[in-house]
């Protein structure tokens, strides 16, 4: 059996959204013919949320080598805060230890703290161990320099980061052994960039969701975080971050609510929206990010928002208990949201606010699995304000027959079930692995 050491400096009790792919995986590599070993960050060096129960997910059988990081103390005195730099050095030798020590056949980094992924390179060129990178973002992105876009958040830091990107990216993909990605359109930004590129192996595989996960969100004791039910109340509810690029679809959503309760003032008013962990912080430390848009839109009064981040499986079991789960998209086309794999496998009723040519639009269509209101950046609205009206009158007489998709179940097993997932990011490996290894 080969070894695969999996580079995830976030990784449980801490939570984070690039640690759930290699979680979700972790269980399944060895029947594909892989041994994981996971080098991470020692968790006391990393602040922010943790989820005892994310732990209890990863086999007791696997390998963990938890590094230690540079301090925080020290690091902010220089404005640094971003782990990828604060670990990167001991990485750099922890891992290469690890190479020669466990006979590792192939590095593959699972994260999106990207200044990591030059360790690949480096690697490979001392011991000869090829590399795999997963794309869960895109590293080096002109979306904030098209026309019409916001300011990017960040400020120098933000300009930093840009700078690095363009310096970094093309150094440590010209020796890659293999690349996933969640969207088929970071694949071919990167052979736009890099002719050479036509020859590496590639895959694109979503994040996908686990029925244990549901298993044990089910198992749970409520959420802290409720919706009180009253008056024949529908609940819809987003749970995750909210951020710079999404306020184009949340603008649509609440113009057509306010449209619709000029029509249907009564049946509106049943209609309460929920976001809940919109922001990655801790309780006490968010901002709104949802309502300002809500209250510009003039329908404040239906909306709640919660900014503080919240667990994986408190976020599932709330999602589990809605009335209808919301999706709404985002004006990157690229964006491919993971959250859609878990509202999928929580069977409620969704409403998806995409744009067209959009991956999620694309996604939404494959999976059957949502009322989808289709729309574009700057065109009119009308057709998608009077989509929502339609969705929300199904919605008020109890979702009759036809009204909503029939979901491609037999599709979603194939493609994004954890177990599916973890066999397709294998046959890459094998993949990128005989590649390197095969004469030249």
């Amino acid at each position: 059996m080969k070894r695969v050491l999996i580079v995830s400096p976030h990784f449980p009790p801490f939570n984070a959204p690039d640690l759930q792919r290699v979680r979700m995986s972790l269980p399944d590599y060895r029947a594909h013919g892989w041994e994981p070993i996971v080098l991470c960050v020692d968790d006391r060096d990393i602040p922010g949320m943790r989820e005892p129960e994310l732990s209890k997910s990863i086999p007791s059988d696997v390998t963990i080598i938890r590094c230690p990081a540079l301090s925080l103390r020290w690091t902010r005195l220089l404005g640094v805060h971003n782990i990828g730099l604060r670990c990167w050095l001991n990485f750099l030798f922890s891992g290469a230890r690890i190479i020669r020590r466990e006979r590792i056949d192939l590095v593959f980094f699972s994260n999106t703290q990207f200044v990591t992924f030059t360790l690949g390179r480096i690697w490979r060129a001392w011991l000869g161990t090829p590399y795999v990178f997963d794309m869960q973002d895109p590293w080096r992105t002109d979306y904030y320099e098209r026309a019409g876009s916001r300011r990017p958040p960040g400020g120098w830091k933000y300009q930093v980061a840009r700078l690095m990107a363009w310096m970094l990216e093309g150094w440590s993909f010209r020796r890659v052994a293999g690349v996933m990605s969640v969207s088929p359109s970071y694949l071919e930004d990167l052979l736009k960039r890099y002719s050479e590129f036509a020859s590496v192996p590639t895959a694109v595989i979503g994040f996908g969701a686990s029925q244990h996960d549901i298993a044990v969100a089910l198992a749970m004791p409520p959420p802290a975080v409720r919706y009180e039910r009253q008056g024949g109340e529908i609940h819809i509810l987003y749970t995750g971050a909210s951020g710079p690029v999404m306020p184009h679809s949340l603008s649509v959503l609440f113009d057509g609510l306010r449209l619709y309760r000029e029509k249907n003032p009564i049946g509106a008013r049943r209609l309460r929206f929920h976001f809940f962990g919109t922001s990655y912080v801790a309780p006490g430390q968010g901002r709104d990010s949802v309502m300002p848009v809500a209250e510009l839109c003039g329908v404040a009064d239906q909306v709640d928002e919660i900014p503080h981040r919240l667990g994986h499986f408190e976020c599932l079991r709330l999602q589990l208990e809605a009335d209808i789960l919301l999706l709404p998209g985002s004006s990157d086309l690229a964006y491919s949201p993971s959250k859609i794999y878990p509202y999928f496998l929580a069977d409620r009723p969704m409403l998806a606010i995409v744009f067209c040519q959009s991956v999620l639009e694309q996604l939404t269509r494959e999976l059957a699995c949502a009322f989808t209101v289709a729309m574009t950046e700057h065109g009119p609205k009308d057709e998608a304000h009077a989509a929502l009206a339609r969705f929300f009158d199904c919605a008020l007489h109890g979702f009759p027959a036809g009204s909503l998709p029939v979901r491609n179940q037999r599709y979603f097993d194939e493609h994004f079930l954890a177990e599916s997932l973890t066999r397709d990011q294998c046959r890459l490996f094998d993949s990128a692995y005989a590649r390197a290894v095969a004469p030249s």
